[in-house]
């Protein structure tokens, strides 16, 4: 992936030297721990509505300065990269895109929906707009998922930027007022799989991007498809010693990801990426 000495996105809030407070986490986090806790393929929704330490509560980062250092540089330039996309696609329909906003943390940090935990995985808030996102999860990737390489790691954050965008375009509200309303979890838990399908159409267009100006090779695309399947519903079950229950899934199969992912790679429509249809 080449990302070095490239534009980097200004639209970056950097607390990587605070430490978070101990406000309750709220429902409205649980609603997102849903959409990020199968990164880990475990329960998280123990958390919700407990305080946390403060303080006290920080993460020991797994990474030494100078892999931090090119860590933050290569977040600011995939979201830069974002950025660039989605104004044009939304150019394309008359209007004008709003970035969102990457924040930085170690640990664990406040934010409009609660507590942010890294635990969580990077995650996305829509009542502030913001992507969360502790560096650490990049050695996360490669010891706990068996995800490594740059290009996935972009993948990820180009995959948070897709619910940034499902949030302006209504899409986001509109699908967790459904779910509130559901008449059986299963019913929920397959709206979050439409959900998270098409942001990672959202982060194939991403990697479209990237392959056109030559930033990405097939090896970049190969890992994130590698990445992709990583954090699919039925392999992360699998990897906790359980058997796959499609009804319990949240995210979608690691076909299905890797397939949407495909999908906005090839995407000459936006349309395309539309998970909603049938």
């Amino acid at each position: 992936m080449r990302w070095q000495g490239r534009r980097q996105s200004s639209n970056v809030e950097d607390r990587r030297s605070q430490r978070a407070g101990g406000r309750k986490t709220t429902g409205i986090l649980g609603l997102i721990v849903l959409l990020v806790g199968a990164y880990y393929g475990v329960d998280l929704s123990g958390i919700v509505g407990t305080p946390q330490l403060g303080g006290a509560q920080v993460r020991q980062s797994a990474l030494d300065s100078k892999q931090e250092a090119q860590l933050n540089e290569l977040a600011r330039v995939v979201l830069a990269d974002t950025e660039s996309v989605w104004q044009q696609y939304f150019a394309a329909q008359g209007a004008a895109y709003r970035p969102a906003t990457l924040v930085l943390y170690s640990g664990a940090t406040q934010t409009s929906c609660g507590t942010g935990q890294a635990a969580m995985g990077p995650f996305y808030c829509p009542a502030d707009r913001r992507v969360y996102l502790d560096l650490s999860f990049y050695e996360d990737m490669r010891t706990k998922l068996g995800a490594a390489g740059e290009a996935a790691f972009g993948y990820v954050i180009a995959h948070e930027v897709g619910h940034h965008v499902q949030n302006l375009t209504g899409v986001l509200p509109k699908i967790h007022q459904a779910q509130q309303q559901a008449r059986s979890p299963a019913e929920a838990n397959a709206l979050s799989v439409r959900l998270e399908l098409q942001a990672d159409c959202y982060a194939g267009l991403w990697a479209k991007y990237g392959r056109e100006y030559q930033l990405l090779g097939n090896h970049d695309v190969e890992n994130i498809l590698a990445a992709a399947a990583s954090v699919g519903d039925d392999r992360l079950q699998h990897r906790s010693g359980a058997r796959a229950v499609p009804e319990n899934f949240t995210h979608g199969s690691s076909e299905q990801r890797m397939a949407w992912f495909r999908r906005g790679l090839q995407s000459t429509d936006l349309n395309q990426c539309n998970t909603f249809k049938g």
